[in-house]
């Protein structure tokens, strides 16, 4: 099992790894949607923003809103590392249930497109 900075870290690289997306994808695949990334094992959830210009930082403070994040992400700390790391096909990951996406069908048609 993962630790919680390790998650974090993948977080971080995630970020990262969506900014290295060409402007073109990002213009015809994102809408702004909050996320929440809840890693089961360690019973901690991160919570972030996806828009036009990129994927903000993950923090471990829900949004003052008080809604629920458009997009919910569940994941286990080893395959949230394993998949960061292109060790894990998000596809693979998604039909054998070790990923959950709670999320409108539109927005899983386009996050499709990007992952």
């Amino acid at each position: 099992m993962a630790t919680v900075d390790e998650c974090r870290a993948a977080l971080g690289k995630l970020t990262e790894q969506f900014g290295e997306l060409d402007d073109e994808a990002r213009a015809k695949h994102v809408v702004d949607r909050s996320l929440s990334c809840r890693i089961t094992d360690l019973d901690v959830t991160f919570y972030g923003r996806i828009h036009q210009n990129g994927l903000e930082p993950f923090t471990d403070v829900p949004p003052d809103n008080g809604r629920p994040a458009e997009v919910r992400i569940r994941i286990a700390s080893d395959d949230l590392l394993s998949l960061v790391n292109g060790e894990l096909d998000m596809g693979r990951a998604l039909f054998g249930g070790r990923v959950k996406i709670d999320a409108s069908l539109g927005d899983l048609l386009r996050l499709r497109k990007l992952l």
